[in-house]
Parts: C-alpha cells; structure tokens; sequence
C-alpha cells in the first residue's frame, strides 16, 4: 500500500469549503488553526445580511438554518446555507459549519472545519479537527486533541515524522471517509479520502485513501469498483 500524502489538496475538495482562501496559504490543513479565528472574522463582515444573520459578537447563521432554543453558540462561528444544527449542540468559537452540513445531538465543536455535506449527526466531540466534504462520523466517535504528556502532537508517517507544533491536534479527515460509531481518533490522526474505520476503532496515525481500517494490524485497500458494462 502507498503511503499517504497529508498535504490539504491530496486530502480535501477546497471548492467544497467558505474557507478555501484559508487553506491555499498553506500546505498541511493543520496549520489554518493558526488564523481560523481572525479569518472568519474577515469573512463574516462581508456576508450579506439578507442571506445571514449575525447574532451577538462574531457569529454568523444562515438564514435557512433552524436555531433551536437548546444549541449553545459561541464565536467566531459561521454556520453556512441549509446546515442541520440538532438539540444540545454546543459550538465552543472558531468553528466554520459547511452548506448542507450536520452538526448533531449533544455534539461539541471546538476550533474545527466542516466541510460541505459532512455529517457530525451524535454525541461526538471535534476539536482542533477538520472533517471533510461527505465525510462523516458514527455515534459517539471522538476527536482526541490533547496528548496525555501534553506535548506537541508529531504525526508518524511511514518514513519520516513531521512536527506540527501544535500542542493541541485532533484529527483530519479526508473527503467522503466514514468513521465508525464509538471510534477514537487519537491526536494527529489522518484519515485519507474515501476510507472506512471500523465502529469501536481506536485510530493513531495516518491511514491511507481508500482503505478499511479494521485494526492496527488489519488494514486494506477497498477493492476497485469495475466498470459497469451495459450489453445490448
């Protein structure tokens, strides 16, 4: 199996997000933690009023978006066209939610992206995490940010390791990926596109486009799809 590129364009569709600008100053998606607060601050001025609504400081809600008397909002925070924000979602600041996206029951959202149409629908937690375009997370399936030293989260590629300097890191998920219920994703965690972790995973490191995650010790390629033939 091919090892995995973590640089932002190999992982995640930047048509499928309002924060493409941020992103294309960068090369690992990671590092847009750095200015995500003051970026949506600067796209949240120039969002038209009649699409959004601005609620208190720096908090910007489409207009086609349910706001339920039971969600916590706190900025900088944009929730962009058609988003589903469920009972007791909890949105802790510098937290973009894409068109079409889910943020579910009693979900915690902290320092964290998502992108178009991913599904955050039960009792997780996303912090310091960018989930992307389709991708989406079982019931209960946790972003773990913060390793139990405290120190800098190092991603353990194949071949090399690669300081993020970051102290809090929890995971990048690529397009379309799906995450399995009761799964944790442990700190600097990268899951490639179109891949599948097993329910109850406990996932460390990267893990390569189109694979099945079954354990550690038990990952493979998802078998190409074959043409379909149509016979006349």
């Amino acid at each position: 199996m091919k090892k995995i590129d973590v640089k932002t364009k190999k992982l995640l569709d930047l048509e499928e997000t309002v924060a493409k600008e941020l992103f294309e100053r960068y090369t690992y998606p990671w590092e847009v933690f750095k200015d995500l607060g003051s970026f949506i601050e600067e796209v949240g001025a120039t969002l038209p009023d009649t699409e959004y609504l601005k609620i208190g400081k720096n908090i910007w809600v489409h207009r086609s978006v349910k706001i339920m008397p039971t969600i916590a909002l706190g900025g900088p925070l944009i929730i962009c066209k058609d988003a589903s924000i469920r009972s007791c979602a909890f949105f802790r600041g510098n937290v973009i939610i894409g068109e079409g996206a889910v943020a579910g029951n009693s979900c915690e959202f902290k320092n964290a992206i998502l992108f178009n149409k991913a599904q955050v629908p039960h009792f997780s937690y996303v912090g310091d995490s960018i989930i992307g375009y389709k991708a989406h997370l079982g019931a209960s399936a946790v972003t773990s940010n913060l390793k139990s030293d405290k120190s800098d989260v190092v991603l353990h590629l194949e071949d090399a390791e690669l300081e993020t300097g970051l102290r809090k890191l929890g995971a990048i998920v690529g397009d379309e990926a799906e995450v399995g219920c009761g799964s944790i994703l442990n700190p600097g965690t990268v899951i490639g596109k179109n891949t599948t972790i097993y329910p109850l995973s406990s996932v460390r490191g990267c893990v390569n486009k189109s694979s099945i995650y079954k354990s550690a010790d038990d990952i493979v390629a998802k078998a190409k799809k074959k043409p379909v033939v149509n016979k006349l």
